[in-house]
């Protein structure tokens, strides 16, 4: 069993068909609107009914703001590696550090060598790849004295100047798949990065063993080596074999291979808009979810910094808590409004019992308590994504309806407000697991604790007022394309919404983190 503790991520992985040129653009942003983390292309620049994969990320660079980009992986034997490594470091210097470097050793070597590219044996393709990323991290190395010198078999870099560097550590991600392939990247990558279609059970494992070997005789960690995944399946309401099923399906699938193989990125190899807003909305959440409960129930190390670049230097050790002490920490309310309307007096919220100093909570209970922050966390990203598709709307990039499409899709407006159910949708896709359904929650935290009862009824009355202010977005939106200062509108309906909402998740949060650890999800 193998779980390296790094955060989890998640990615689409898109065909870059230059037949409808603007579809893949489209797919990137609403990869982005509905939260994924990474998006990736194909590189095949023999094949003239793609687009060339990094004339395309440095545009959907320009169209995005937030979701790193790579090429899924690169095809070096037709990229000089020195000026691959300018290139990267430019878009990640354009992008405000959104670009990993994703690289494969080369395949279909007829069409390489058909556009001009060298054919290699495999033992080359790796030995090659070996020197082009010693040529990539001269050229980032600015700090370095001298001048890049690589006197290879296959690249010779001889006193090229060093730079640019990029804005972050880039991660150099390896396709492997074959033993010397996972040697290199044990040795020298940041990442493995294959596509489960081509793995035969137990590779996964294997190749851990082969990489975490290489590591450990280079001098490294094992955990400096991320492991991501392509990932390709379908949705279905029951389930007929591996990633073809519900969503619950999938999301304890990918946990598995998560706490069992490492997996911490998982790339969803898809062009159906559907399926990716699926993948975000509902498998994504579950997955962290259950990740993080194993975790916390000391079954898997403890999160370890992400391992897209060299290792950071430590950080000083945060003192740790008293054992058994209460250190889930609410997120504040920072007290910005935007808007001039009140939908409630937050001075008649009332407050429920203050807690026992004398009690003492597990990392069991506090796992529970964590979860509704978590839960909250991913609310408030999507009204970070919320106000980047109204500017969208504005700027005309994104119509209305398309706008609503997307809103739709987000858990913010699958919530079922008016029901009181502050993770409706989240919780679908992991009810083998927990319920945290306010329908359920709410009336447990009732009957644990009568003392509780005025503020629950509060937070219920808060969520019809959410659901109404939501409905005002919604209106907003479709009165954009027929009034004059639409737009006016539109920002005004979100940023009461975002008053609204993040007020009551901060009370939330403040009011029930330590009755959820105290007594328990159900």
């Amino acid at each position: 069993m193998s779980d390296y503790g790094h955060p989890l991520a998640f990615g689409a992985f898109l065909t870059p068909g230059n037949a409808e040129p603007g579809r893949v653009v489209g797919l990137a942003m609403l990869a982005e609107q509905v939260g994924f983390d990474l998006v990736t292309f194909q590189d095949h620049p023999y094949q003239p009914a793609f687009l060339d994969t990094w004339t395309l990320m440095s545009f959907v660079a320009a169209r995005t703001g937030t979701v790193r980009l790579a090429a899924n992986v690169t095809n070096l034997p037709l990229r000089p590696p020195a000026v691959l490594a300018r290139s990267v470091a430019s878009l990640d210097l354009l992008s405000g550090g959104r670009v990993e470097l994703g690289l494969g050793a080369g395949a279909f070597w007829e069409a390489i060598e058909a556009m001009g590219g060298r054919r290699l044996s495999p033992g080359q393709g790796v030995r090659a790849l070996a020197e082009a990323i010693d040529v990539i991290r001269q050229v980032w190395d600015v700090d370095a004295r001298g001048g890049v010198r690589v006197d290879g078999e296959f690249h010779r870099v001889v006193g090229a100047k060093r730079g640019p560097a990029p804005a972050h550590d880039v991660g150099i991600w390896l396709g492997a798949y074959k033993p010397r392939m996972l040697a290199l990247t044990g040795s020298r990558a940041d990442g493995w990065l294959p596509s489960l279609g081509y793995l035969q059970p137990g590779d996964l494992g294997k190749g851990n063993t082969i990489i975490d070997d290489s590591a450990r005789e280079a001098g490294r960690e094992p955990a400096d080596v991320r492991r991501l995944l392509n990932v390709t399946g379908r949705f279905a309401p029951v389930g007929r074999g591996p990633l073809h099923g519900p969503a619950e399906q999938w999301a304890e699938e990918l946990a598995d291979l998560a706490l069992s193989d490492g997996v911490s990125t998982f790339i969803l190899g898809s062009d159906d808009p559907e399926d990716l807003r699926r993948f975000a909305a509902e498998v994504a959440p579950a997955v962290r979810e259950l990740v993080a409960g194993e975790r916390a129930a000391g079954t898997a190390p403890a999160a370890a910094p992400p391992a897209a670049g060299p290792a950071p230097a430590a950080a000083p050790a945060a003192p740790r808590p008293p054992a058994g002490s209460f250190a889930v920490v609410p997120t504040p309310d920072d007290g910005v409004r935007r808007s001039a309307i009140r939908v409630w007096d937050e001075t008649t919220r009332p407050t429920g019992p203050p807690p026992d100093p004398a009690r003492t909570y597990t990392p069991h209970d506090q796992a529970g308590a964590q979860h509704l922050i978590d839960v909250h966390d991913g609310l408030r990203a999507e009204l970070t994504r919320l106000y980047d598709l109204v500017e969208q709307v504005g700027a005309g990039l994104v119509d209305a309806g398309t706008a609503r499409s997307h809103i739709n899709t987000m858990t913010i407006r699958q919530n079922k407000w008016t029901l009181g159910t502050y993770c409706e949708s989240y919780c679908r896709v992991v009810t083998t697991h927990h319920t945290l359904e306010d329908r359920g929650t709410f009336p447990h935290l009732r009957r644990g604790d009568a003392r509780l009862a005025p503020v629950l009824d509060r937070l219920e009355q808060e969520h019809h007022a959410i659901h109404d202010v939501l409905e005002r977005v919604d209106r907003a939106l479709v009165a954009f394309v027929s009034v004059t200062d639409g737009m006016a509108e539109l920002r005004a309906a979100v940023d009461l919404l975002s008053d609204t909402l993040l007020s009551h998740l901060a009370y939330e949060e403040r009011e029930l983190v330590e009755p959820i650890a105290r007594l328990g999800l159900n």
